[in-house]
């Protein structure tokens, strides 16, 4: 079995279980920013592409690997594979669909709390000696909240938002939740969680938190008219993806008071340069928001567990058999 790995070289070496399979397969890493050409002639005979999970796969590099036959992510995320061109060849896309969601959902736990304690600000005030100065603006004001304080709603509610849920009721929360299909009664049970529509939930909760994928119809999501119907001082979480966010929309948001803080672990025009354009918000406005480098997903546990799944989805295409998780079953005419 031949396979073409783009990104990290390290990844393959240290997350893949030694077995007779993996022992056996050929793996010709690629570093990322290579053109189509380049990747083909390095492994034109490749059956599969494992690819880092925010690169592209496109049509053109399909069609220079006439023996290809699964493209899988390295990670959750698979927006920037042509799912189109690949069904048309009858290749299967597949990712690693739940293999972080511990991860991911304690670094919206992180966020949230970042933000309801003001850490960043915290954490200053002592190191330019105003302890006391904040501590006993808290105390008079009494506007340092619980997170308990917030109806945490999450938009999307897939394996991250579950696993997000669970934690949160270690908090005492109560937790709401909004989906294209609600769940049945016995799962709203088990997660204890309250369905909205998307409109009851923006202006009901005062934490916000994304988990949903990057589609055509969720690019941009969070706009002006998402933030018009949310709460005035509400919390915004966004651990999902960067391009669910129409940055100006947000920062109108922000200089408002419609959003009082906003945890980043994403932001659309990854990786982050000094340039970015939210990096040259003015100051007032930064100060209202806590990032994180896009690290929610990246533990050494999550690969581990995605690696599993690409290993074992690899071995049923090297015995003929359909691997098990495609993300193009419409492309494919799969159902």
């Amino acid at each position: 079995m031949k396979i073409l790995h783009i990104g990290n070289e390290k990844n393959v070496e240290n997350y893949t279980a030694k077995t007779p399979f993996t022992e056996t397969a050929e793996v010709v890493n690629a570093p990322l920013g290579l053109t189509d050409d380049a990747y083909a002639q390095m492994a034109p005979d490749a059956e599969v592409i494992i690819v880092d999970a925010i690169t592209e796969i496109s049509e053109g590099l399909m069609e220079k690997l006439p023996a290809l036959k699964m493209v899988h992510s390295e990670g959750v995320a698979f927006n920037k594979i042509d799912l189109a061109a690949a069904g048309r060849r009858g290749i299967y896309v597949c990712n690693c669909a739940g293999m972080n969601a511990r991860a991911v959902a304690e670094q919206t736990l992180l966020l949230m709390l970042g933000v309801v304690k003001n850490v960043v600000f915290g954490d200053r005030a002592v190191r330019d000696g105003r302890q006391m100065e904040v501590k006993m603006g808290y105390m008079g004001a009494g506007s340092l909240k619980e997170l308990a304080d917030c109806k945490v709603g999450l938009i999307g509610f897939g394996a991250i938002g579950k696993a997000t849920a669970d934690m949160l009721h270690a908090f005492g929360v109560t937790v709401y939740y909004t989906k294209r299909h609600r769940l049945d009664a016995e799962e709203e049970a088990r997660y204890q969680v309250q369905y909205l529509p998307m409109d009851e939930l923006l202006k009901t909760c005062d934490m916000l938190s994304l988990h949903v994928p990057v589609t055509g119809e969720t690019m941009g999501m969070c706009n002006r008219e998402f933030f018009a119907k949310c709460r005035k001082g509400s919390y915004f979480i966004n651990t999902s993806r960067g391009e669910l966010v129409d940055d100006e929309a947000l920062r109108e948001a922000l200089e408002n008071g419609t959003i009082g803080m906003a945890g980043l672990d994403t932001l659309d025009h990854e990786p982050v340069q000094k340039d970015h354009l939210i990096l040259s918000w003015p100051q007032e406005i930064k100060e209202k928001i806590l990032f994180s480098p896009h690290i929610g997903g990246i533990t050494g546990s999550s690969f581990r567990r995605g690696y599993a799944m690409i290993w074992e989805d690899i071995e049923k295409i090297s015995g003929g058999e359909t691997p098990g998780h495609i993300v193009n079953q419409k492309e494919l005419n799969l159902g």
